[in-house]
């Protein structure tokens, strides 16, 4: 990591950029000033320049967010405050609490981080020491930062699990990283964040990974604490209702550079920018086309349930009901949205649907007027090519040693063995033309794609085989929003034109109302509510769901 000092007097990026057109005037005295900021990374040809001539400030108390997509310099831009940024080289001026801390030494910034500058990352699951318990890492802080005794750190240390609401404390103290759930692993880093009680708090996507209703006691968390200690808050995040409903001023990243920014409800209201109106319009609208009317039924589950076992130690093991006495029926062209909470049995369910789940299965699953769930492998084989399923991270279950025509072709060299390699081939490219791709993606690989592309070789690879029932788990929760509608209306595009019904999986609600005909809620492996979408998104009968849609639709 680098600093260059040849910005001059004036703290601007060597193009003479300042801060971000449409800056408006500060009403509160700035804590953090951000001015002219350039962050370059060395690469074989050169350098890389991920942002250049950033500018904004963080009033004493604000609540202020970074938003953008995925490559738009918003995580670097927040890492550079404390100069995280492995091996990169700084341009222009970063002044927090009257100190310029591109010019302080690395002993002194030592000083800053943790103690006046805190940050809570995006996956605390990687920032927690998984050798550690977490108590033990609150209280290194304490010990550190603050001069404690181990005593009176691990008293603090409670104080402060207790205080983000993390639950039975002292048991917890002694936890290791692993043994929480996400939602209390985030409340972990922030107990962790705020034991040195700093002046400002840099949270980097702190509820991605998260379910809508923890992100929302989440977002509540961090309103409440910033309310009671005064602290001000730099939110980096692509998640614009959050925004709305936390952020006092916003501005928003585009290519390295901020586009836009100003008090949150004028930015959300009237964008001046043409992105920015972009991001804010890319939520899901509308919703699906109506079904014609008498459509047969193609799959019919009656009771189905799947456990598994889980060992408790070297002669003792208990079993976990992951789904139970599940009724649903779908439609030939029908989409059922099936929603809920992280372990409410979704993903599950709809393994079991296409009897590919671990667990012991129960109960009768019907596919086009046959009963499966008593069919042996061999038996089910034949009716594979009809049933497909696209998985959340297209990263993970793309292999990463084959090349997109491998992995599309591969169904078609398993189901139609009569076609040619050429004829192959051929349908391949027309598929990855229907879903946006081309002929020039046909001898790459995964990981030269981005998310959205490589969630659409994902959908090519299931769609070439012209399946009657798609099931999708979570397809969109890893993009941005531009790419997240992009991917729906191609989903909407390919269920028109080939009739295929899906089982979309998903616990944004919004995405639910646009795409499903009708949806289930689970808890706990059961279905609590199902209806039409419309109208139980209109009038919920139960707790749960109306708990669900106030945190998800804020």
């Amino acid at each position: 990591m680098s600093v260059d000092s040849s910005t001059g007097a004036s703290g601007r990026a060597d193009d003479g950029a300042g801060a971000a057109a449409g800056a408006p005037p500060r009403a509160r005295e700035p804590l953090l000033a951000v001015s002219g900021l350039a962050v370059e990374f060395a690469t074989a040809s050169g350098a890389a320049r991920v942002v250049d001539g950033v500018g904004f400030e963080v009033g004493r108390g604000e609540k202020f967010a970074l938003v953008g997509e995925s490559g738009s310099g918003k995580t670097v831009t927040a890492l550079s405050v404390l100069r995280l940024n492995a091996d990169a080289r700084y341009r222009g001026r970063i002044e927090f609490d009257g100190r310029d801390l591109l010019g302080c030494g690395e002993r002194e910034l030592r000083g800053v981080r943790g103690r006046e500058i805190a940050m809570v990352f995006q996956e605390p699951m990687s920032a927690l020491n998984p050798l550690f318990p977490v108590g033990a890492q609150i209280c290194e802080a304490l010990e550190l930062h603050e001069g404690l005794s181990r005593a009176a750190a691990r008293r603090r240390a409670i104080e402060l699990l207790e205080r983000t609401r993390v639950p039975e404390p002292h048991r917890r103290f002694a936890s290791y990283p692993h043994q929480l759930s996400g939602g209390q692993r985030q409340r972990a880093m922030i107990a962790m964040a705020l034991a040195c009680r700093p002046k400002l708090l840099i949270a980097d996507e702190p509820t991605t990974a998260l379910d809508v209703t923890i992100q929302r006691q989440i977002v509540a968390l961090l309103d409440e604490l910033q309310r009671e200690s005064g602290m001000s808050v730099l939110l980096i995040t692509h998640d614009l209702p959050l925004v709305r409903a936390f952020a006092d001023r916003v501005a928003v990243m585009k290519g390295g550079r901020i586009v836009e920014q100003g008090d949150t409800a004028r930015v959300f209201s009237q964008p001046a920018d043409d992105y920015t109106r972009m991001l804010v319009e890319s939520r899901p609208q509308g919703a699906p086309a109506a079904l014609p009317a008498g459509a047969p039924t193609l799959v019919e589950a009656r009771g189905v349930g799947c456990s598994f076992r889980l060992s408790r130690g070297w002669f003792r093991s208990r079993c976990f009901d992951a789904v139970r006495d599940v009724d649903l029926r779908v439609a030939r062209g029908e989409t059922l949205g099936v929603v809920g909470e992280s372990g409410s049995g979704k993903s599950t369910l709809g393994l079991a649907l296409l009897r590919l789940a671990q667990g012991e299965t129960s109960g009768e699953v019907g596919f086009s007027g046959q009963r499966i769930d008593a069919l042996s492998r061999r038996a089910l084989r034949p009716l594979r090519r009809d049933m497909q399923i696209v998985f959340q991270d297209p990263f993970n279950s793309l292999s990463p040693r084959r090349t997109v025509l491998q992995i599309v072709e591969e169904g078609l060299a398993l189901h139609r063995p009569e076609l040619a390699p050429a004829a192959r081939r051929d349908a391949v490219v027309a598929m990855l033309d229907e879903v946006g791709l081309g002929a020039d993606a046909l001898d790459r690989y995964p990981h030269e794609f981005s998310g959205g592309q490589r969630q659409r070789v994902s959908i090519a690879r299931a769609v070439i085989l012209n399946p009657a029932l798609l099931v999708l788990d979570e397809p969109t929760s890893a993009l941005d929003v531009s790419v997240q509608k992009q991917v729906l209306e191609l989903l909407a595009a390919l269920q028109r034109r080939h009739g295929m019904a899906y089982v979309f999986i998903t616990h944004d609600l919004e995405v639910v109302r646009a795409m499903a005909h009708r949806v289930i809620v689970m808890k706990d492996g059961r279905i609590v509510e199902a209806g039409e979408t419309a109208a139980l998104f209109a009038a919920p009968r139960e707790a749960y769901t109306r708990e669900l849609l106030a945190a998800a639709l804020r």
